[in-house]
C-alpha cells in the first residue's frame, strides 16, 4: 500500500561480505478514529475514482432484521491517506567488542529459551573458544542470537573464525559468527507520501453492527456501477472506538 521511494544510506562499508545486508522495512502506524474505515483496492485507478467522487451514498440492507430500514442510506466521505516515509537516513554504527552475532542457526523446533541455553553452554567452554557468557538474546523478528561475554578478547577470536561447528543435542551444526553492531539514527528526513490504493472513509454512523457494516461497505465499493472495484483489504472502526492501522511496504 506504499508508493515507490528512494532511500539514501550514507556510511562506509569495509567488508564485502556484509554489503547489501542493510534492510529498511517501514511499519507506519496510522490512527483510525471512530466512524471511519480504510479501504485498499487492488487497483490504484479505482481508489482514484472513489476519491474524485468524494461523497458516497451507501445503502444499508438490513435483511430480515428490520424491513423498514431496507432503504436506509448513509452518506460517507472519501479522503486520501497521506503518511510520512523516510527519504534520507543516516545511521552511526558502533561495534560491541565483547559481543558476537550468531546466525545460520538450525531449525530444530525447540523453544527459543532452550536453544539459548544450549548456545550459552557451548560458547561458555574454553575448549570451544568461548568463555563465561554475560548475556544472551534473540534479535527482534529474526533468527539471530547475540551473545555477550564477560571477558574482553573472546568475541574477537570467535569472529576471526567466521564459522564454527556447534554441538546442539546429538547433532553438529555450522553457524556463522559476525561482529555485533548497534546503530543510532543521527539524521532522519521524512517526506509525505500518498497511498495509491488506499482511501479513508469518514462520517460512518453507528447504525449497524461492526461485521454487517464492514460487509455493507465492501459490497458497495466493489460495484463498478458505483465507481468501485475489487477490494484487497478493509478495516472499519465503529463510532466511539479508536484503533491503529499498520501499513507495510507493498510487495507488488
Amino acid at each position: 500500500t506504499l508508493p515507490e521511494k528512494k532511500m539514501v544510506f550514507k556510511g562506509l562499508v569495509t567488508n564485502k561480505e556484509d554489503m547489501n545486508k542493510l534492510m529498511l522495512t517501514p511499519l507506519i502506524r496510522y490512527p483510525l478514529p471512530g466512524g471511519s474505515a480504510l479501504i485498499t483496492f487492488e487497483k490504484a485507478e479505482v481508489a482514484q475514482r472513489i476519491l474524485e467522487m468524494k461523497e458516497h451514498v451507501v445503502e444499508l440492507s438490513c435483511g430480515e432484521e428490520l424491513e423498514e430500514l431496507d432503504q436506509c442510506r448513509v452518506r460517507v466521505w472519501a479522503a486520501p491517506v497521506d503518511i510520512l516515509l523516510p527519504s534520507s537516513l543516516e545511521i552511526r554504527l558502533t561495534r560491541n567488542s565483547r559481543s558476537i552475532l550468531v546466525s545460520n542457526l538450525p531449525s530444530l523446533g525447540i523453544p527459543e529459551e532452550t536453544l539459548l541455553d544450549k548456545l550459552e553452554l557451548f560458547f561458555s567452554k574454553t575448549k570451544n573458544g568461548g568463555s563465561e557468557v554475560e548475556r544472551r538474546e534473540f534479535l527482534d523478528d529474526s533468527d539471530q542470537v547475540v551473545l555477550t561475554f564477560v571477558r574482553d578478547g573472546v568475541a574477537e577470536r570467535l569472529i576471526e573464525k567466521g564459522h564454527i561447528q556447534v554441538l546442539i543435542g546429538k547433532g553438529k551444526y555450522e553457524v556463522k559468527i559476525s561482529p555485533y553492531m548497534s546503530g543510532d539514527i543521527t539524521n532522519l528526513q521524512l517526506q509525505p507520501s500518498r497511498c495509491p490504493r488506499t482511501i479513508l472513509l469518514s462520517g460512518i454512523p453507528d447504525v449497524l453492527g461492526e461485521e454487517p457494516m464492514r460487509d455493507t461497505l465492501e459490497i458497495h465499493f466493489q460495484k463498478a456501477s458505483r465507481g468501485g472495484g475489487e477490494v484487497d483489504a478493509l478495516a472499519y472502526v465503529p463510532a466511539g472506538q479508536q484503533r491503529v492501522a499498520v501499513f507495510v511496504e507493498d510487495a507488488g
